[in-house]
């Protein structure tokens, strides 16, 4: 196994983890709204949830901006 495909499961693994906390961060929100929580023992609430989430996906599209610069450049020279 190369570095490039390592990358691209390492971004695809990142990419499901932040949908994932996204999920979450929704279906606390909603569950908020009738009273419970879902994330009692975790101690984080949904707002922190969606913030974990993005940052997770601001450094998967960083990442992957680097890539396609990489193969620009490639293909300019």
């Amino acid at each position: 196994m190369n570095l490039g495909r390592l990358g691209v499961l390492a971004y695809r693994f990142f990419f499901l983890i932040s949908l994932a906390l996204l999920a979450v961060a929704g279906l606390e929100r909603f569950v908020n709204f009738f009273g419970y929580t879902i994330l009692r023992g975790v101690g984080y609430v949904a707002g922190r949830m969606l913030e974990f989430a993005s940052i997770m996906i601001l450094f998967v599209v960083a990442l992957l901006l680097r890539d396609v610069r990489e193969e620009l450049r490639k293909k300019h020279t």
